[in-house]
């Protein structure tokens, strides 16, 4: 049985130490929203945070997080207000969606490692994260967005 908190919600699972944490989130616990992209973590549409950091749930071993914390787009305290969030929805970046949720949880842990990115630390923090869509130019202006409007407060 391992035990790690998902969302605030303590969880015990009863799976093999080897499962990727994203096909506990899917399958154990029900969370949908971490998406399944390529399983190499080479694509970003699994992006989690596990104890305040970006991870792709795709590679993270179950067995490696008992006692940790997990938060998925789902945990995020007033999804829907926050700065990224908004800007997301302000400058319409989603086409098709599938992507989104990695993006932003990414495009998150960025802006609290650098309050004020660049084009450059945007395109290099992010460049994990791949969208079908094409819709970076866009990701790039919501996050510059975010960053302002975080700032003011």
């Amino acid at each position: 049985m391992i035990e790690l908190t998902v969302n605030g919600t303590k969880h015990q699972v009863d799976v093999v130490p080897e499962m990727p944490l994203l096909w506990v989130l899917r399958d154990e616990l029900g969370i949908t929203s971490a998406k399944y992209g390529c399983g190499i973590a080479q694509c970003g549409a699994c992006t989690v945070h596990i104890d305040g950091n970006a991870v792709r749930s795709c590679q993270a071993r179950i067995g490696d997080l008992a006692g940790k914390s997990v938060v998925t787009i789902d945990g995020l305290k007033n999804r829907d207000q926050h700065p990224l969030v908004q800007a997301w929805i302000e400058h319409q970046v989603p086409q098709c969606g599938y992507c989104q949720t990695g993006q932003i949880m990414q495009a998150i842990s960025l802006l609290e490692l650098i309050p004020k990115p660049t084009d450059e630390d945007i395109d290099e923090v992010m460049s994990g994260n791949l969208c079908r869509c094409g819709t970076y130019p866009r990701i790039r202006t919501a996050i510059h967005a975010a960053a302002a409007k975080m700032a003011e407060k």
